[in-house]
């Protein structure tokens, strides 16, 4: 089982960007299907993007299409989430979590992180 820490969030002003880092450890990224996800308060945890096992598909929510991307380092066993032009309602606890198998099933995830939180006000 791989182990997930987040990175990266903070505390950001509405059209500033933050690049967000997950780590695994005890298994190689090569094997995972790595996503996004997060939590607004007071709401369900929602998708925000994917890649697959070798990092050459990705996909995302329609909300950050555009302004966030997802990439992967499987030499460096890290997924990143470059997220620009942030709006407030971007503020959430973003997790990482990862499947073993070749693509991202958003209810079906295997391993997550304990989250990092990103804030930002208008």
């Amino acid at each position: 089982q791989v182990q997930l820490v987040e990175s990266g969030g903070g505390s950001v002003q509405a059209g500033d960007s933050l690049r967000l880092s997950c780590v695994g450890s005890g298994g190689s990224f090569r094997s995972y299907a790595v996503g996004w996800f997060r939590q607004a308060p007071g709401k369900e945890r929602e998708f925000v993007a994917g890649i697959g096992r070798g990092g050459g598909s990705t996909y995302y929510d329609d909300s950050v299409k555009g302004r966030f991307t997802i990439s992967k380092d499987n030499a460096k066993n890290t997924v990143y989430l470059q997220m620009n032009t942030l709006k407030p309602e971007d503020t959430a606890v973003y997790y990482c979590a990862a499947r073993l198998g070749t693509v991202v099933v958003p209810k079906n995830m295997d391993n997550w992180g304990k989250g990092t939180l990103v804030t930002v006000s208008s």
